[in-house]
């Protein structure tokens, strides 16, 4: 859906206008269209040198990203990467203001800023956990800062979990996050086995098959698109009514479709036969089906809370069960959760959906420890205002309330949801479990 307003504050009168009554201005955000994942040099940097620190450079190098340790008074810079996890006192943090107030003007538009620090628990004293636990207020501060399109992350490594932060890095540094800002993301919370070998840098997803489910239109759709570009053999499934728009999208990626509703009780057990016979397994879930029914709970009708829940997370738990129960998920698999910010802010008239939505955390954050020795990994995303067909149906002011109420001042796009899972689903980021990142260019509800 076009955002008209954003085309206004870019034309001459218009710029003239936001600028002097201090309206918004959303920017045009770069997205990928193939080719180098950054266009151009990231300058790193470190409290002091540390195995963090000597991962990341690693890690920029294997992914063919320019980068440099020295900073220049005039060049300018795609991304600014500093390694803070050294920090273990108050007096400590001002490492992080020396580091960006010199270059900060030197970030281009539409730029990177990371952060990468040590788990707070896992520090060996108190002053080392306040130390890191500050990391969040400084990035989700820097975040609301640094605008043009740019945006600020955190990333806590684990120990002995350092050699994993490659995908998360080209993922964070590239115009694929670029919806994701102010998050925080933890690297070797679960004990995971070593990470899957990268392969193809342009096909990662290369023999693996995925599911995505409610993938005729909207997210779904851009979902089983992103990972058919990054290899995967996909399978979608939907409800009968869309059985036409399901098989017409599959039919174009060459991958399969299930037409089932998966509330019903036999669902479960249809789509692990459907695997079995067909790939002899599963590598990837996108647990995307969803529905909305709001009203304010005094007017609230028990199926309509109840259908909520089941779609969003009753019947993904099932499905799920009964595949790894079946030994269907096989090795370094993936499941991934949709949640929302609705599920962690609340929504006024959506309890229903809020509840199902937090629910999904919950399982995700659960099933990810279960699910650990088998070597697959368990995330959620939490969309903000993803421009679907839904909006359309959003009154005026409620819709441009919610396109500008986040740092990016404008709604985010379904390939924006589509690159976070695909970023889960890399078998680079086997150390990435039990996360629940925010696709909502730092909405300013919730966390």
């Amino acid at each position: 859906m076009t955002d008209r307003y954003q085309d206004l504050a870019h034309n001459p009168i218009g710029k003239f206008v936001v600028k002097n009554l201090g309206l918004p201005n959303p920017p045009y955000l770069e997205r990928y269209e193939g080719g180098p994942l950054v266009k151009g040099t990231v300058l790193t940097g470190a409290a002091t040198q540390t195995p963090v620190a000597k991962a990341v450079t690693a890690a920029l190098k294997a992914a063919r990203i320019g980068a440099t340790g020295v900073p220049s008074g005039t060049k300018k810079y795609k991304g600014l990467v500093f390694d803070a996890s050294s920090i273990d006192s108050s007096e400590g943090l001002v490492s992080l203001q020396e580091f960006f107030t010199p270059v900060l003007r030197q970030l281009e538009a539409c730029g990177r800023v990371v952060v990468l620090g040590a788990l707070p628990d896992e520090a060996v004293s108190e002053a080392a956990a306040l130390a890191q636990r500050a990391l969040e207020g400084f990035t989700r501060s820097l975040a609301k800062e640094v605008g043009n399109g740019s945006s600020v992350n955190l990333v806590y490594v684990a120990k002995g979990a350092e050699s994993s932060i490659g995908s998360t890095l080209e993922f964070l540094l590239s115009p694929k996050s670029a919806y994701v800002s102010g998050q925080v993301i933890r690297i070797g919370l679960t004990d995971l086995k070593d990470a899957d070998k990268a392969g193809d840098p342009a096909k990662p997803l290369a023999g693996k098959v995925a599911l995505v489910t409610g993938a005729s239109r909207g997210l779904g759709a851009a979902e089983i698109r992103a990972l058919h570009r990054d290899g995967a053999t996909v399978v979608g499934l939907d409800i009968p009514p869309l059985e036409a728009d399901l098989k017409a999208l599959t039919d174009e990626l060459g991958g399969g479709a299930i037409s089932l509703d998966i509330t019903a009780a036999d669902a479960p057990e249809e789509i692990a036969a459907y695997f079995k016979n067909n790939h002899g397994g599963v590598d990837i879930i996108v647990h995307n089906a969803g529905i909305t029914r709001d009203k304010r709970l005094r007017n609230m009708k028990p199926e309509n809370f109840a259908l909520v829940v089941d779609i969003s997370v009753g019947a993904p738990q099932r499905i799920t069960d009964e595949l790894l129960d079946q030994g269907l998920i096989r090795e370094g698999g993936r499941i991934v959760g949709i949640s929302s910010i609705a599920g962690i802010a609340g929504n006024n008239g959506q309890t229903n959906y809020g509840t199902a939505k937090a629910g999904v955390i919950g399982w995700i954050q659960s099933l990810s420890k279960r699910v650990a020795k088998d070597g697959i990994t368990a995330n959620a995303i939490a969309p903000g205002f993803i421009e679907t067909e839904m909006v359309k149906t959003i009154p005026l002011g409620i819709r441009e309330a919610g396109r500008r109420m986040n740092s990016m001042s404008q709604g985010g796009l379904p390939i924006d949801v589509a690159e976070a899972i695909a970023w889960y689903a890399n078998p680079g980021s086997s150390a990435v479990s039990g996360n629940v990142v925010r696709v909502c260019g730092q909405s300013l509800l919730g966390a």
